[in-house]
């Protein structure tokens, strides 16, 4: 069993930031979680869920357009946790976040929520 699990949501006014972290786990299996390209994805008020930005195994990254030069995503192997640093918030930017990795991307976590707002 797989888990991931999201933190660093808030409340943030325009403009600012937030880095979102999302922790890797596995109980009664094993998860080698450098091996696996990681991605964030994002689900706004009336919108399916939309992908954000990807980490490869190798550090390459690639961004959805709305976030590009804004959000940075970044991982830490060692402590099977992948990151979203957000800077210049928009109201456009709220929603719930989700991390995915996995074999055929199949390990969602729970999401974190992000607002904002003034």
């Amino acid at each position: 069993q797989v888990q991931l699990v999201e933190s660093g949501g808030g409340l943030v006014q325009p403009g600012g930031s937030l880095r979102l972290s999302c922790a890797a786990s596995a109980s009664g299996s094993i998860f080698i979680f450098s091996i696996y390209a990681l991605n964030w994805y994002r689900q706004t008020a009336g919108k399916q869920r939309e992908f954000v930005a990807r980490i490869a195994i190798g550090g390459s990254t690639n961004y959805a357009d709305p976030v590009k030069g804004r959000f940075i995503i970044s991982r830490d192997n060692a402590k099977n946790t992948v990151y979203l640093q957000m800077n210049s918030l928009k109201p456009d930017d709220t929603g719930v976040y989700y991390c995915n990795t996995g074999p055929a991307y199949t390990y969602w976590g729970q999401g974190t929520q992000v607002s904002v707002s003034s």
